[in-house]
């Protein structure tokens, strides 16, 4: 059940003197990026290409965590407040919806999936709109480990930041354990990443506010229709017949069929 790891195509083994030096990947990245790396550039059951770049890779992503939450930490540590009966804007909202979408997508893939690179990969789209959700707030961490003041920052944007970060270094941390329990500290949290419970999310949050519909006309893409994720089937098919790309391919036509399925895809059959 164990891929085999091969290096420039060829299977890693000493007589061929092609492994890698652990002490000294160690020595330049440290255990975590390796482990990082290891666990995200292949299921455990595939065969895995080995290179050094990959290595490079997570070693700057974990950089970019450490810049991140170094930048928040005093607004996150000082964060208090119910984001339930708060009144977000479209950008903190957002950004809870990714979070909680994360945690559920992470927990899958932990938990029964064993998918570890997948949960990887979601943690560093997390990553990436927290980037995005700070350069847009004015906070966007430095080239240095600089902190900003916990007063210059509004206190539902602190909040906000606070689950998502939390949660980021919580579900890193099965990856990542020595850099993760750095960063906890750093959070102001007690007790160690050992005494903190697993995040969770919740799917009303989770869930977007609009969805992006594939509108095919026999069976080919015409139209991508953005609508509310509540849509009823009879208005997404008005919508779709009534979009202007849609229209192109359908006028002069006969309209034999609409096909919906729900919140997922519209087939229109003209003859």
């Amino acid at each position: 059940t164990q891929g085999m790891v091969l290096r420039d195509g060829a299977l890693m083994s000493k007589s061929k003197g092609n492994v890698v030096d652990p002490d000294k990947m160690l020595e330049r990245f440290g255990a975590d990026a390796l482990r990082l790396y290891e666990m995200f550039v292949a299921p455990p059951e595939q065969e895995l290409e080995w290179t050094d770049t990959g290595l490079e890779g997570s070693y700057r992503f974990l950089t970019r965590v450490w810049r991140l939450v170094t930048a928040v930490g005093p607004v996150v540590s000082g964060a208090a407040g119910d984001l339930g009966t708060m009144t977000l804007d479209d950008a903190h909202r957002a950004l809870r919806r990714k979070t909680h979408e994360s945690i559920r997508r992470v927990s899958a893939d932990l938990d029964p999936r064993v998918h570890l690179n997948t949960a990887v990969s979601a943690l560093m789209e997390l990553v990436n709109d927290l980037y995005a959700f700070c350069e847009q707030q004015g906070l966007a961490p430095h080239a240095t480990d600089e902190a900003y003041p916990a007063d210059r920052v509004p206190g539902d944007t602190a909040c906000v930041l606070a689950e998502a970060v939390d949660a980021l270094v919580l579900m890193l941390s099965p990856f990542t354990p020595h850099l993760c329990e750095e960063l906890w500290e750093q959070l102001g949290r007690t007790g160690g990443l050992v005494t903190a419970a697993w995040p969770s999310f919740d799917p009303d949050v989770a869930r977007a506010d609009e969805i992006v519909v594939p509108v095919q006309v026999n069976g080919k893409l015409r139209a991508r229709l953005t609508v509310a994720t509540d849509v009823s089937n009879d208005d997404l098919r008005t919508a779709a017949l009534a979009d202007a790309s849609v229209r192109s391919h359908t006028e002069g036509k006969t309209i034999a069929r609409v096909v919906v399925v729900r919140r997922k895809l519209v087939n229109i059959v003209v003859t």
